[in-house]
């Protein structure tokens, strides 16, 4: 039998607060209410809540928490509500408060860039700290977007000269050798994301007068070799999909005061069968080095649409 033994009561300043809390067509409040025990009532300006202890201090927190965040003037999505109330399960939804009122940054387009989850913070620290930085976790987890915004920040404070990024060219088997085009055109749709991430935050224009200058580059691995880079802010992406050999060669490439994350999955490794992924060679060998930061994503960083949370948890259990 359910318990409603407690009750607890919270006081809304007016209907668009209800809105902004309960969602369009009240989806939030449904998606509580599937997801509690509890009682939750809703009338004119008052949540009555009814439940057992815990679950009534854990949804009053939530509620109280996310009202926080609305008079701030923060816009609470679907993907917000979710993750305050996992976080309101042990009691922790409170440190949503600094998370989500902090902005990293703004877009070229003025809106706010801010982390989405703890661990995205924790990532952002360590990048800040350390000079080599491991971000590692499935896809959606604003690891490399996060990157790259700290890149650009740093090249517009005058921290580096310039923004190198990177990835292994082994996407779907293909050889760069038989895709049509010069250079620059066969490259173009593998960094495609690094692209958008620089975009999103500087503007195309921008991003296209960067690139002109060198400010920006942005080049397969391969073309890594041989050099060193002082002053940069170096990015290698799809790490997952690196050979040890070219980890090892991207890793010594680090210069004066230069930066580098490296960002990938270890659950989608494209490169050919028999052929050890450098990421996860680079994990074992490195992991005692007190000056390299490691961070690990889970499905609770994942800040795209909840179906994609959905997918990865079924990929990971049919996989155990």
């Amino acid at each position: 039998m359910a318990d409603y033994s407690q009750h607890a009561k919270i006081t809304l300043r007016n209907p668009s607060e209800a809105l902004a809390l309960f969602g369009p067509q009240d989806t939030f409040l449904k998606w509580i209410e599937e997801h509690t025990e509890a009682q939750i009532l809703t009338r004119d300006a008052e949540i009555a809540i009814q439940g057992s202890a815990a679950e009534t201090a854990s949804l009053e927190q939530l509620f109280q928490v996310l009202l926080e965040l609305i008079r701030a003037n923060y816009v609470v999505t679907q993907r917000d509500v979710q993750y305050a109330w996992e976080l309101a399960k042990e009691m922790r939804a409170d440190q949503l408060l600094d998370l989500f009122k902090a902005v990293i940054t703004n877009t070229s387009k003025g809106k706010p860039i801010r982390v989405k989850t703890i661990g995205q913070r924790q990532y952002v620290n360590l990048i800040k700290k350390l000079d080599i930085v491991f971000g590692i976790g499935p896809a959606g987890t604003g690891k490399t977007y996060l990157a790259v915004v700290l890149a650009v920040m740093a090249l517009k404070e005058g921290h580096v000269k310039r923004i190198v990024l990177t990835r292994p060219a082994v996407e779907a088997g293909e050889s760069l050798g038989f895709l049509p085009g010069d250079l620059q055109e066969k490259v173009d749709p593998y960094l495609r994301p690094l692209y958008d991430a620089l975009y999103d935050v500087l503007g195309t224009e921008p991003v296209a007068k960067m690139l002109e200058r060198g400010m920006i580059e942005i080049a397969p691995l391969a073309y890594m070799r041989g050099r060193t880079l002082d002053d940069s802010f170096i990015i290698l992406d799809e790490a997952q999909n690196t050979t040890p050999e070219q980890m090892k060669m991207f890793l010594t490439r680090l210069g004066f005061n230069s930066k580098m994350v490296v960002t990938g999955d270890v659950t989608q490794i494209d490169l050919p069968k028999g052929k050890s992924s450098g990421l996860k060679e680079a994990e074992r060998i490195l992991r005692e080095i007190e000056d390299i930061g490691f961070m690990y994503f889970s499905e609770g960083d994942v800040v795209r649409h909840s179906l994609v949370q959905k997918i990865i948890v079924a990929y990971n259990e049919d996989k155990e």
